[in-house]
């Protein structure tokens, strides 16, 4: 059937417009000047919370960051409705540049690594002396994954009053990480929130470790206005506790300036995403010993420049032995 007459008029004929849209496509993005700063404090299945002024506001990625993803602790900058009123929505244009890394996979078979928190000043590993077993060789993927990315480490051991914390103190004791150790009546009166708290002033700290070791206990008596519900009791078949901490949180240290990042227990930290070469740069007093080694050495075979370097007297050779177990770590599980 013919739609149109004999004579027709161009007037009367429908243009159907185009169906990928009438503007050009441009490769130019607004440089959003008078977007506001803030501060990602918790993401929930693409919503992010963020810190404006003082006050949360909900806000959506841009789609013009693609698939950048924005992660707990990132520095954002937000347009929209930042008035942060029930209902209100803004969004992130701009994710800054990272001081800090922590990325984990999920395991040493997995090529995919998930940013855990961004620009942290340093990695506070939590672990249990018992009532869970501690697991050196997950602390030690831990140490690994903090130099990799940039943070200082700290060891905060807890339950000390059902076994001593010598034997695990010594076994990192040539590395001259700081260290806390907390017993469950410490952490009841406050005491060892205190004592760990002079460790988190003026920074921001990651806080990560396996379940069941009191790891949210304890931020919950660093933070206790922000409630974080508990650890129930641990497995007594597995030895392993039960997940409490489902998705990373950033909170204000209580007492004084500082930010406490809550992450969800692990019962794995992968490496595949580490490279070897960069976490010597973790140990000022072993890298200038590296200038002789071969190209892409591993400093564990045997043309290693590092064993002449400390049988020179460099270095003390417990530092090298440290090194070298730590880097190990990515060839075993942290159960083995």
């Amino acid at each position: 059937m013919r739609r149109y007459g004999k004579h027709t008029d161009e007037d009367d004929i429908r243009s159907r417009p185009n169906r990928k849209g009438n503007r050009p496509r441009t490769n130019i993005r607004p440089k959003h000047e008078d977007a506001a700063e803030g501060m990602v404090l918790t993401v929930d299945r693409g919503r992010l919370t963020c810190l404006v002024d003082d006050r949360p506001v909900l806000a959506m990625k841009a789609r013009e960051l693609g698939r950048k993803a924005a992660v707990v602790g990132d520095r954002v900058a937000l347009v929209g409705d930042l008035s942060g009123k029930k209902d209100t929505l803004a969004r992130i244009v701009r994710i800054e540049e990272r001081s800090s890394v922590l990325r984990r996979t999920a395991d040493d078979d997995d090529p995919y690594e998930r940013v855990v928190v961004a620009n942290a000043d340093q990695l506070a590993i939590v672990t249990a002396l018992a009532d869970p077993e501690p697991r050196p060789r997950l602390v030690d993927r831990c140490l690994v994954a903090a130099y990799d990315g940039g943070l200082d480490p700290l060891l905060v051991l807890t339950k000390s009053d059902l076994a001593p914390p010598d034997k695990l103190l010594e076994l990192y004791g040539d590395l001259d990480i700081p260290y806390v150790v907390t017993s469950r009546e410490e952490l009841a009166n406050g005491d060892a929130a205190d004592r760990v708290r002079a460790h988190l002033n003026g920074k921001i700290t990651a806080f990560v470790g396996h379940s069941g070791v009191g790891k949210t206990t304890l931020v919950n008596a660093l933070v206790p206005e922000e409630r974080r519900r508990t650890t129930g009791l641990v497995n007594a078949v597995t030895g392993r506790g039960r997940h409490t901490t489902t998705s990373a949180l950033a909170l204000p240290l209580a007492g004084a300036d500082g930010w406490v990042v809550d992450t969800p227990g692990v019962r794995s930290f992968g490496l595949a995403h580490i490279d070897p070469s960069r976490v010597i740069h973790a140990f000022p007093d072993l890298e200038p010993g590296t200038a002789g080694c071969p190209r892409a050495c591993s400093h564990d075979e045997p043309d290693c420049a590092l064993d002449a370097w400390v049988a020179d007297g460099h270095a003390d050779p417990a530092r090298l032995y440290s090194l070298r177990r730590l880097l190990a770590t990515r060839e075993r599980r942290e159960g083995d």
